[in-house]
């Protein structure tokens, strides 16, 4: 099957109006005069995108989506998802291309042919056809090359072909059962986690969370810019920095003084406390986010008649207690806690992340029941 759609509403170059099939209903998408690209006008709908994913983690590139977009379908390393603000998707972590959908269908070269013929794109401005195989999910067997499929790209649509440095890229991604087909909007700068690797901080302890992952917890809690997020473990303020760097309002805790000292250092602009995490000195309801990062030893600053059994229980209480109703918790631990979480909180997502022989976290989303 082909995705769009209706071969007497696509392909008719002579009309100012073309249409494509979106969110199972058609939307009009509007030639634009000045690159000749049909782009979707996003004042009532939302918009049908393409999301390009990391292949670092099985779970978490798509999870992290829902931050920005409702997905609707995908693959491995590809997933299809509907968003009202595509530029919301910088803040993705684990999103390595954003595009416009444009279709889909199966993954062999006679098919791509068809979906190309039914769309009859033009453009004006120099282009580029790229295609890429997700080679440990696509199992469909076509003796047809990248190269070929991108050759096809190339001849298909009518306009100047540019290999370098395009104006306009139209990208194939193949994974699984599927070819899904789009525009290029915009890449996503991973580089930027780098330069706020933790050892460039001014305050450094080992064994920090990578800023990478920082962000992705943080996009896992769906707090967006105007949300209160409280990380009652903050250590050096990783989870801190990513989450101020979106424009979210962040409280830092913690019961190690050295490391509220070190924090404010990292993160000058935001609330640092000391305090006892099984204590936290705010009211119900404070809270719209919490993302934390629990210790992972008995040589953690809590109270010394605590176990780490009892760590989780009371932590877990007051995390209940502060964060409202409908609000998200990411918590993050070294052993699976999720029977003591679902105590306390629904859980919606689990997730795991290896990062050495020694030590695999256990991610939790967790939700306040209403």
């Amino acid at each position: 099957m082909i995705l769009p759609l209706d071969k007497n509403l696509v392909g008719t170059r002579s009309k100012k109006i073309q249409y494509f099939y979106h969110s199972c209903m058609i939307l009009p998408v509007h030639i634009s005069c000045s690159t000749g690209i049909s782009s979707l006008k996003t004042d009532n709908f939302v918009m049908k995108l393409l999301f390009e994913l990391s292949g670092e983690n099985p779970t978490l590139p798509r999870a992290e989506l829902e931050c920005v977009a409702t997905v609707l379908d995908g693959r491995m390393q590809v997933a299809v998802a509907e968003c009202p603000n595509p530029d919301a998707a910088h803040r993705l972590a684990m999103t390595h291309i954003v595009l416009k959908y444009l279709g889909e269908c199966a993954p062999d070269i006679h098919s791509f042919r068809q979906l190309l013929q039914e769309l009859a794109i033009e453009t004006s401005r120099p282009f580029s056809g790229r295609v890429k195989k997700v080679h440990t999910g696509y199992h469909f067997r076509d003796a047809c090359s990248q190269r070929d499929f991108e050759r096809l790209i190339g001849t298909m649509i009518t306009g100047p072909v540019r290999l370098r440095n395009p104006e306009v890229e139209f990208r194939a991604i193949l994974s699984e059962d599927r070819c899904y087909f789009g525009r290029v909007l915009y890449r996503i700068n991973r580089g930027s986690y780098n330069e706020r690797n933790p050892g460039r901080r001014d305050f450094f302890h080992p064994g920090v969370m990578m800023p990478r992952m920082a962000r992705t917890l943080v996009n896992l809690s769906c707090a967006g810019s105007r949300d209160c997020l409280l990380d009652p473990f903050c250590g050096t303020g990783g989870i801190l920095i990513e989450a101020d760097a979106l424009g979210i309002r962040v409280i830092g805790s913690d019961a190690d003084p050295v490391m509220i000292a070190g924090c404010r250092e990292n993160i000058s602009q935001s609330s640092l406390i000391i305090a006892d995490a099984t204590r936290l000195p705010f009211s119900d309801f404070r809270v719209d986010a919490i993302v934390t990062d629990f210790p992972y030893g008995q040589s953690v600053c809590i109270r010394k008649t605590d176990t780490m059994e009892q760590l989780y229980h009371n932590t877990l209480l007051e995390i209940s207690r502060v964060l409202r109703p409908g609000c998200r918790a990411v918590v993050v631990t070294h052993r699976n806690i999720a029977g003591i979480a679902n105590e306390y909180l629904k859980i919606v997502q689990r997730h795991t992340q290896r990062v050495h022989k020694s030590l695999t976290r256990q991610i939790l989303v967790l939700r306040k029941r209403s």
